[in-house]
């Protein structure tokens, strides 16, 4: 029997703190999640590919968007404004998938204040200064961008008491394990089972 709404998994954290290698990572262990792409007016990455990693649209159709009301959350980050289209969530979750949205801080509180149902994640690095080589090491910003990015990480993480659970994610395998732990233990609980137990 199928459960009558899906999980909403929403994982944030400072960038370069390895959200994005974990999420995927997860998906090869628990294929049947669903991935919720985000809108983004940012540049296309090296190897990002449309509808994929994003949905890549210019300004203008973004503020449109916000006028129209068609984002559940949507944030200006770094400079380039990211959101998440609410019929995304809202088709998904009716239909029973479970979700995972991979979005910046500011987006998931926003998501928290109209899904307090949701499973809200925070991956933290094992210290500033692993963070900020990360940040180096991936070469993919500039030197004024990654300044930017390492001021919005000390606000970031000052918002961690507004999430359900913490992943410090120093050695990637046992991140993965507790995130994989995470979504099978939400997965397990009783509210969620009782509809296909026959007593």
């Amino acid at each position: 029997m199928q459960k009558y709404k899906g999980h909403l998994f929403v994982i944030s954290g400072p960038s370069g703190v390895g959200k994005g290698t974990l999420r995927e990572k997860l998906f090869q262990y628990i294929p049947d999640l669903y991935y919720s792409v985000s809108v983004t007016t940012r540049k296309p990455r090296k190897n990002e590919e449309e509808g994929k990693d994003y949905f890549f649209v210019d300004e203008d159709k973004f503020k449109k968007y916000i006028k129209e009301d068609k984002f559940a959350e949507w944030a200006l980050v770094h400079g380039d404004y990211k959101g998440t289209l609410l019929t995304t969530i809202n088709q998904n979750l009716k239909q029973g998938k479970d979700l995972v949205l991979e979005i910046d801080v500011q987006g998931a509180i926003q998501l928290k204040n109209k899904f307090p149902e949701g499973i809200f994640i925070f991956i933290a690095p094992p210290s500033w200064e692993k963070l900020e080589d990360r940040l180096r090491g991936r070469k993919t910003e500039g030197e004024d961008d990654l300044k930017k990015r390492l001021k919005n990480a000390h606000y970031e993480l000052k918002q961690i008491k507004y999430y359900d659970y913490l992943i410090i994610n120093n050695h990637f395998e046992k991140a993965l394990e507790e995130l994989r732990a995470i979504i099978i233990s939400e997965r397990c609980r009783i509210k969620e089972q009782l509809p296909n137990v026959s007593l």
